[in-house]
């Protein structure tokens, strides 16, 4: 084991939190992750693997005190009564197994949810419409209700604590939480002793505390999670202002302050627009304001920043929640002198994308987060070779570098063949757009994975024929050259061509901008029908280089998809902000010379737009021409290099997380012999 480097000493100090003791200064806050209570076990496990990497507090994501705050169709966790208790109860057992302590964030939503399932009535400070769409509105709270939510509050935290927890959340964060819609004016418009003034709307979350602390706080500890900050200047919450005030009122109340800023989408900033430690500003002056510790986030990854924000007296423990997906391993590498194996976060929210579509959570850097339970896949452990067989991979991009890195940790003899000068494939190209450099964290891991990987061997400058494969002789062979945006413009409104009448118009794609081609006319018409960051991307980096830019969409909204990974807003006030100029609702139906026609996605309603260039971003191709060919010398003339797969976008096109699923998922599978129809355990429902 390499000796740690002492400039972390401080990282593994231990830290008192009221009754309990963390182990270390890592701390895994709650975030969701699509399991919660319909998969208990694949959640219990996933928070397991990151105790066991060192995390020394662990947390769940929010959870329900009743069924009067109905978090659906989010998947989250419920603490209603005895019946809750044997799930919460696994996962405190696989968190305790590392001797990390478990911590629970409960929760009533307040005017965040519509209680779709239970059908209440939302409740809230005041009556008012909810924070997100919905048919119905939230009715005013009376001091009966307000008594209620505090008696089922307490409730599930003497449950919590009988489950095993350490540490009990008061949750008043992220716009997500009744405790803090009392505390904004905004939404808190009443007179009596719950509002008006900044210490009466502050009188629900104290009493959560007192109760909480009061019911368990001789054996757990009780935490806040506060948002100080709202980042919208004086229409909201400034952390200089009330946010900073409400610590002062409460300090010395709870026995941890875990700091943020809301709503979600500003605390989960994706790294094209903010940097890491991005929420500093808003809560390096509140542990002046309080002796009890504070943790913070700010997608944390280097070593040397979370050591310098204890000694500046900054924060007490490094919160995380991203970065413990990617890699949960990271706390212990840093104490066994492992910086260099760290899987660093590259902010792009795939992981927040599950939550978002209801579905189990997954990380582009780290292909096993989710799957700890049903596929059994561990960060960093793996099955050795079962065989001596050989593999060749052709295509050095984010699916070949992971299958490649993978199976080389298996232990199998690995040639992978390059055709280009450097490694990467998309993901060479794509993090060279405006900030998307963390992207690059990709590539850099795996290639540095592959200096301890004396079994593969990497050859750049290397394009492969099917004759090569072949005459290679590789016992197996893996097509993962990626794929090629379409120049016809099909896509998901466009099964067939837009018909173009002039074959001189400038038509382009992303890749050609990729390359570094830029469009040779002053104005430049973006289609979009991607729906995801590409179209926004082009959009930026044209008006950047001075091109008069329009972004035309068939969604409602710009980069539509990316409300899943919370950043569509951020994005198409950027394009705004650049001077792009937003079409959206409008579809191609042609494109003629220095003109495209587009219609109404809701009447067909034709227009004419006058243009010299277009970049069609609607869909792509796999690159398909080499398996073809080898399918084709194969059938004519068997060899023993039968045995091809196809992974990653040369398969079908998709994310670069998953390409790297795809490149992780054959390397786990290859020589088992598993004849299971199913292919992962299923967590069934008991009748």
């Amino acid at each position: 084991m390499t000796k740690r480097d002492p400039t972390f000493d401080i990282l593994f100090e231990p830290v008192k939190i009221g009754p309990v003791i963390a182990r270390n200064r890592f701390y895994q806050v709650p975030h969701c992750n699509g399991m919660g209570d319909h998969l208990p076990r694949g959640m219990a496990a996933m928070r397991g693997v990151k105790a066991e990497g060192g995390w020394a507090v662990v947390s769940t994501e929010e959870v329900e005190i009743d069924h009067t705050t109905d978090f659906s169709p989010s998947i989250e966790g419920r603490l209603w009564d005895l019946s809750d208790l044997p799930y919460h109860s696994r996962m405190v057992s696989a968190v305790h197994a590392h001797n990390s302590l478990a911590a629970i964030e409960l929760c009533q939503q307040g005017i965040a949810t519509a209680n779709l399932t239970s059908r209440e009535t939302p409740i809230g400070p005041s009556a008012q419409a909810l924070t997100m769409p919905a048919l119905t509105q939230a009715r005013e709270m009376d001091l009966s209700d307000i008594r209620a939510v505090r008696k089922s509050h307490r409730e599930s935290a003497i449950l919590a604590k009988r489950a095993g927890y350490d540490i009990i959340y008061v949750y008043a964060g992220h716009n997500l939480s009744l405790a803090q819609h009392f505390l904004l004016s905004r939404y808190n418009q009443r007179t009596d002793e719950y509002g008006g003034s900044l210490e009466n709307r502050t009188r629900l979350l104290r009493e959560l505390i007192e109760d909480t602390k009061e019911a368990v706080g001789n054996t757990c500890a009780v935490a806040v999670r506060l948002s100080v900050d709202e980042l919208l200047g004086s229409e909201g919450l400034e952390a200089k202002n009330e946010g900073a005030e409400i610590i002062r009122l409460l300090g010395e109340l709870p026995d941890l302050w875990d700091l943020n800023i809301s709503d979600w989408s500003n605390d989960s900033q994706t790294s094209r627009f903010a940097a890491e430690g991005y929420q500093e500003d808003s809560i390096r002056f509140m542990k002046q304001l309080t002796s009890k510790p504070v943790v913070g986030v700010g997608r944390y990854t280097s070593p040397d920043h979370m050591a310098s924000l204890i000694r500046n007296n900054t924060l007490d423990l490094i919160g995380a929640a991203r970065p413990s997906i990617a890699d949960p391993f990271l706390p212990r590498k840093i104490e066994e002198g492992r910086i260099e194996d760290i899987r660093e976060c590259i902010g792009c929210n795939i992981c927040v994308s599950g939550d978002m579509t209801y579905t189990t959570i997954r990380c582009t850097q780290n292909p096993t987060m989710g799957e700890e339970w049903r596929r059994g896949w561990h960060p960093e452990s793996i099955p050795p070779k079962s065989s001596e067989d050989s593999v060749l991979i052709v295509g050095g991009g984010p699916a070949g570098l992971e299958c490649a890195r993978a199976l080389g940790q298996r232990g199998y003899s690995v040639t992978l063949a390059e055709k280009e000068k450097s490694l990467g494939g998309r993901v060479l190209l794509e993090s060279k757009l405006p900030g998307m450099s963390s992207y690059m964290r990709v590539v850099e891991h795996r290639i540095a994975a592959f200096q301890n990987l004396p079994n593969v061997d990497i050859y750049m400058d290397s394009e492969l024929k099917a004759v090569d494969i072949i005459e290679f002789g590789a016992d197996h062979n893996l097509v993962a050259i990626g794929s090629k945006w379409k120049h016809d413009g099909t896509g998901r409104h466009h099964r067939k061509s837009i018909p173009i009448t002039d074959p001189n118009i400038n038509i382009y794609t992303p890749d050609d901008i990729l390359a570094g081609q830029i469009p040779l006319s002053n104005s430049v018409l973006i289609y979009d029908e991607d729906s995801y960051i590409m179209g926004g991307l082009i959009a930026e980096k044209l008006v950047c280089e001075g091109l008069n830019t329009t972004l035309m969409t068939p969604d409602p909204i710009v980069s539509s998809w990316t409300t899943n990974t919370l950043e569509q807003h951020t994005i198409q006030r950027q394009l705004l902000n650049y001077g792009v100029k937003i079409i959206t609702g409008r579809k191609l139906v042609a494109i003629e010379k220095t003109m495209a026609r587009h219609a109404c996605v809701y009447t067909a309603s034709e227009e004419q737009i006058t243009t010299e260039s277009i970049v069609l971003v609607t869909s792509r191709s796999p690159n398909i021409s080499l398996w073809q060919e080898l399918q084709t010398t194969i059938s004519s003339k068997p060899t023993q290099a039968t045995n091809i797969t196809r992974i990653g976008d040369c398969l079908a096109p998709s994310t670069i997380a998953q390409a790297i699923y795809s490149g992780h998922k054959f390397a786990r599978e290859f020589g088992t012999n598993n004849n299971d129809p199913a292919p992962y355990k299923r967590e069934q429902v008991m009748v």
